[in-house]
């Protein structure tokens, strides 16, 4: 089962269409936090709200309370964030095979880097692959050690691919800018790189995690 999961980044950055596409959505929907109260303000009920729900008023967190049925609450003081729990539970409860992830980017910088560095950790490492951080501009997809194919994303015509950790012979072909066995020992961003007329690229490396991120220009954005 694949899953959709909404956490409570600024609104502005959840892509056009979200909230209508989830009414007729048959995939698992979770809420994280004020995320689980977007969610039910635009008439979606999650299939799980988690959270310690510190942000939310009173009268705000009885929305969720009476319509959401498995609500599970954190303590405000843990080792793991909400989201972290969120990413658990769908994998370790719910036994999804992949989850898309709205709201983890944009606002808080602390926040998105807590989202981002997730997958770093030796027990969230399993589910990196399985895992999707999607905004209005972004999509980033996560890759363990190995050969991979990264096909284009229709609308998107960027593509950066940074070691988020220490790196091995990482390799890029089939690219705008090819890369051939690169070395790091700390993290670096190869941005705006490209695909070549609709072709597929292919990453290998052996040693580390890398992020794939389709990016693409917002028409505010053009002219800077």
């Amino acid at each position: 089962m694949k899953g959709i999961s909404l956490l409570g980044g600024p609104l502005e950055l959840i892509p056009e269409g979200f909230f209508e596409e989830q009414k007729n959505n048959n995939q698992l929907l979770l809420g994280v936090d004020r995320g689980s109260l977007f969610l039910v303000e635009k008439g979606l009920i999650p299939d799980l709200a988690i959270g310690d729900f510190d942000s939310l008023k009173k009268e705000e967190l009885v929305k969720i309370e009476k319509v959401v049925k498995d609500i599970r609450y954190s303590n405000p003081v843990k080792d793991l964030t909400d989201s972290e729990l969120m990413i658990k539970s769908a994998f370790e409860n719910y036994h999804l095979t992949s989850l898309e992830v709205y709201g983890a980017t944009g606002g808080r910088l602390d926040h998105f880097l807590v989202n981002l560095f997730t997958f770093l950790k030796p027990e969230f490492q399993v589910y990196a692959p399985k895992v999707t951080l999607i905004d209005r501009q972004n999509i980033i997809k996560f890759f363990l050690p190995g050969k991979h194919y990264i096909k284009p994303v229709e609308g998107y015509k960027y593509l950066g691919i940074v070691n988020l950790t220490d790196v091995e012979n990482l390799s890029i072909q089939g690219a705008k800018y090819p890369l051939k066995d690169y070395n790091s020992t700390y993290p670096i961003s190869f941005a705006s790189n490209e695909f070549v007329a609709g072709k597929t690229v292919e990453i290998y490396f052996e040693k580390g995690t890398v992020a794939v991120i389709y990016s693409k220009d917002l028409d505010r954005f053009a002219n800077i």
